[in-house]
């Protein structure tokens, strides 16, 4: 069973960004992914928006939940 890394550690998915994450952008490609795949992007504050637009816009986005929410069926 995967275990998910204490919150200090996680850190935005956004280019450049070093970032601690807080919110976790949860999306998956029905194209590629089955449908129980669930692909994560971590986020800070100042990128949340950003990286949930850019999948939502794809059709991809499923939510964006805080990163004390990860389970390990989230990766």
């Amino acid at each position: 069973m995967r275990t998910v890394p204490p919150t200090d550690r996680l850190v935005c998915s956004a280019k450049g960004c070093r970032r601690v994450a807080s919110h976790a952008v949860i999306w998956r490609n029905p194209r590629l992914h089955a449908a129980d795949r669930r692909k994560v992007w971590l986020a800070c504050t100042d990128h949340r928006d950003d990286l949930a637009s850019f999948v939502q816009l794809r059709g991809f986005l499923l939510e964006v939940v805080e990163v004390d929410r990860l389970t390990s069926a989230d990766g």
